[in-house]
């Protein structure tokens, strides 16, 4: 974790943080914004503590699942939380519900993945005839 001078060692710059998570400034500012997160500020300068930093990182991973940022909020909750049993059950609906989105863009893309080499196989076959 880089240390910026007059920084705490466990927070991270604004910069930082767009490096760490590979994400625009615009991205950064906009999850602020919608309040996914809520970094520390001093004056300008805004401090991602490791709260937030774990917070950025679940977001990151539900939309490497799919999931919506509404969803994503709705998972920081459970994990604000520290997920009741209401909130578990809520959280396995949600996972339950996108595995079977995730299935069905598999299955989807398996046919489009046939349906393109046999259209290349076709192709090919007319170059060869001449």
């Amino acid at each position: 974790m880089k240390d910026v001078s007059g920084a705490k060692s466990d927070r991270l710059s604004f910069k930082d943080m767009c490096e760490k998570f590979d994400v625009t400034p615009r991205t950064l500012r906009y999850y602020e914004y919608i309040e996914l997160l809520e970094p520390e500020k001093e004056g300008r300068t805004r401090w991602y503590t490791p709260r937030e930093v774990a917070r950025m990182t679940l977001v990151m991973r539900g939309r490497r699942w799919g999931f919506s940022l509404e969803e994503c909020r709705q998972f920081l909750l459970i994990y604000d939380e520290q997920g009741t049993e209401a909130q578990n059950e809520v959280w396995i609906e949600m996972a339950d519900r996108q595995l079977g989105v995730l299935g069905q863009q598999i299955e989807d893309l398996k046919t489009a993945r046939q349906e393109l080499a046999e259209m290349r196989e076709q192709v090919s076959a007319a170059m060869k005839k001449g």
